[in-house]
């Protein structure tokens, strides 16, 4: 929904990686074979079948802007880029079945996800879907992966998924029925990744303590001509669960690996495959009472192979950023929510607005694309601040609805010194307002 240092992450991931599936402490060599049952059973295969479900999700929104900005984008808005104009965000159908972590016994499952919509454009992997599209409203495979739970190691076992992987990092998700706000912060579209072919583990060694690692061909890439290097890139981090009496979780995510393309690198194909960019965000969830929650997120990011001016200096790509979140129930079906950010783009070489269907697919390809101007890279960097509110209905309307839910809301951007980068490269803040609306069987 798209991590540390060198390779040494990378390194780490591949490492226990091998010693899970191939190494020692594999446990299973004096097993029965786990999934052998389904091949000798066919009752076991009919339970297996049974719980498989199929679920559908549509979602549409507007963004509008009075300052009609010309061109009309609201700038640093990617899911609502479309000033004053009402979209069909996602058409979305998941067809799945779920593994229960909490039985630690051998377990397979799966996930398939398609989305159509005009969130599609930013959520695609080169050389899948990239280029089949032109319109506004795209075909993606959001997600088609392998699910397995294997009680290896400790009491809690170990998860496994492959394949097309939505990015675990980060508060803010692809779904819109999981996150608070119809548009995303700054942090949630230019500092953490999208979209993954790979695998990634969850080990749960302590009813507290979850070690996260995987391994993955770059941010929405693939593989041979399709990747924008030839490099892979790899995820490590923890959760810390069920802290101060069960209101408390804590989750860090970091990443590591080259991201950028060998096309639009000065160095070509050696720095494309050697410089890297160093992710990491940490966030903490409070359960205050039934009632209140509340949300801290800090993100750092770092690229080796962007450079722009700090200052008065020519430095690599930085950006680091702090969100606030918090939730308060009114009643059964009303929520408010606020976001508060502070997003620093020491370069001005991550924030942007991608103008044309393609554009943004096209930037992580290393092909020519169309942005709208922002603060020149030349430039001193932009602090950017934000702040969104909205209120949440939600009623449990039954009769197979799975979720509906209603989110007016409203937004005020500002960069925070002297930068002009809204309304076209008028003003140096923005206020939209509007919102979405979600229905789920």
């Amino acid at each position: 929904m798209k991590l540390c240092k060198k390779h040494s992450g990378f390194a780490v991931a591949l490492s226990i990686s091998s010693i899970l599936w191939g190494g020692s402490l594999h446990p299973a060599a004096a097993q029965v074979h786990p999934f052998s049952t389904f091949a000798t059973n066919g009752s076991n295969l009919a339970h297996w079948l049974s719980d498989i479900t199929l679920t559908g999700q549509i979602e549409g929104g507007i963004m509008a802007n009075p300052a009609r900005p010309n061109p009309g984008y609201n700038f640093g808005n990617f899911l609502a880029d479309h000033a004053n104009q009402v979209q069909l965000n996602q058409a979305e159908f998941v067809l799945s079945k779920a593994i229960d972590p909490s039985k630690n016994t051998y377990q397979i499952g799966f996930t398939l996800e398609g989305l159509y919509g005009s969130d599609a454009r930013y959520y695609h992997l080169t050389g899948i879907s990239d280029q089949e599209w032109k319109a506004r409203y795209q075909l993606i495979p959001a997600q088609a992966h392998v699910d397995v739970h294997l009680p290896w190691l400790t009491s809690g076992g170990l998860d496994m998924q492959a394949g097309i992987l939505q990015a675990p990092m980060g508060v803010e998700g692809l779904d819109p029925a999981a996150r608070a706000f119809y548009t995303l912060a700054y942090t949630s579209e230019y500092s953490v990744p999208f979209e993954h072919v790979g695998a990634m583990f969850n080990w749960h060694v302590t009813p507290i303590l979850d070690v996260t690692f995987g391994i993955d061909t770059g941010n929405q890439t693939t593989f041979g001509s399709s990747d924008n290097n030839s490099r892979p890139a790899g995820y490590f981090g923890f959760n810390l669960n069920n802290l101060a009496g069960g209101k408390l979780r804590i989750v860090e995510l970091s990443r590591v690996g080259p991201e950028n393309a060998w096309r639009s690198s000065a160095g070509g194909h050696y720095e494309a495959d050697h410089a890297q960019r160093f992710w990491n965000d940490i966030n903490a969830t409070y359960q205050v009472n039934d009632r209140l929650s509340i949300t801290a997120e800090f993100n750092y990011l770092h690229d080796e192979g962007l450079h722009g001016m700090e200052g008065r200096q020519f430095k690599a790509a930085d950006a680091e950023s702090f969100v606030s979140f918090l939730s308060y129930k009114i009643n059964k079906d009303f929520t408010f929510n606020y976001r508060g950010e502070i997003y620093r783009d020491n370069n001005n070489l991550m924030v942007s607005t991608f103008q044309g269907n393609n554009s943004y697919m096209n930037a992580i390809a290393g092909r020519p694309y169309a942005a709208i101007p922002g603060p020149n890279a030349s430039s001193h960097g932009t602090t950017y601040g934000a702040l969104s509110l909205n209120v949440a209905y939600r009623p449990d309307l039954g009769h197979h609805v799975r979720v509906f839910q209603l989110r007016p809301e409203i937004r005020f951007d500002r960069a925070l010194n002297s930068t002009t980068p809204f309304n076209g490269g008028r003003n140096n803040g923005m206020f939209t307002f509007g919102g979405d609306a979600v229905i789920g069987f």
